[in-house]
């Protein structure tokens, strides 16, 4: 019998043994899930928080953007409207006949252009595309408009516009506003032209919706 007694007093003792080690074990487990939790928690916490600053400066850069862009539609008669990656932008700069030098008189729109696209649109690929009225060959209109892409080019670049890839191309007397007017016949001069498009690559970028737009225009 008191084998029998010291086998179970030592039977107890183990399972006690056991039922601590167990208890320790879940404690220890329990105090690292409750730490794991708590740095996720303030690692959401962080990110929310930097979260809700970039939608702040985002949502304020929109808000100016979209002054801007009214700005340019009510001073320079600017129609813009959403591309998939981008924007375009139809201006009224435009170009004497059989010339591609770039008029005083839309040398404003241009600055104001510029200035967009260094604040809103930093690294972005801007196209300038050139067109002529129908007077004369397809080979020497896609020249000339070509020339009239490059000289505006230029001037962009004489304003700073250096952060962007400004590529240009010449379309000729293709995508006429008003068709068949040349020389100085009504809307001829609206053949002769350039219009931009942006497309939203940079990582400053700010996307617009095409309901922030609130205008259209047809290519």
């Amino acid at each position: 019998m008191r084998h029998a007694t010291r086998l179970v007093v030592a039977g107890a003792s183990v399972l006690l043994s056991g039922c601590l080690a167990t208890q320790s074990q879940l404690k220890h487990v329990s105090d690292v899930q409750g730490q794991q939790l708590a740095n996720e928690r303030a690692a959401r916490a962080a990110s929310d928080s930097a979260l809700a600053d970039q939608l702040g400066m985002v949502r304020g850069s929109v808000d100016s953007l979209r002054t801007d862009l009214a700005t340019m539609r009510k001073e320079f008669g600017a129609k813009i409207s959403m591309l998939e990656d981008g924007l375009h932008f139809a201006m009224p700069v435009n170009f004497d006949f059989n010339n591609a030098a770039v008029r005083t008189q839309d040398q404003p729109q241009l600055q104001r252009f510029a200035h967009i696209a260094q604040s809103y649109y930093p690294g972005s690929k801007i196209t300038i595309e050139g067109f002529a009225d129908p007077a004369g060959s397809t080979r020497y209109n896609v020249a000339l408009s070509a020339r009239r892409a490059d000289a505006v080019r230029q001037y962009l670049l004489a304003q700073g516009l250096t952060g962007n890839d400004l590529a240009t191309v010449g379309y000729g007397k293709t995508r006429l506003v008003v068709p068949g007017a040349s020389h100085d016949q009504p809307g001829a001069e609206l053949n002769r032209r350039v219009v931009f498009v942006i497309e939203s690559r940079g990582q400053s970028t700010v996307a617009m919706s095409q309901d922030s737009l609130t205008s259209s225009n047809g290519r």
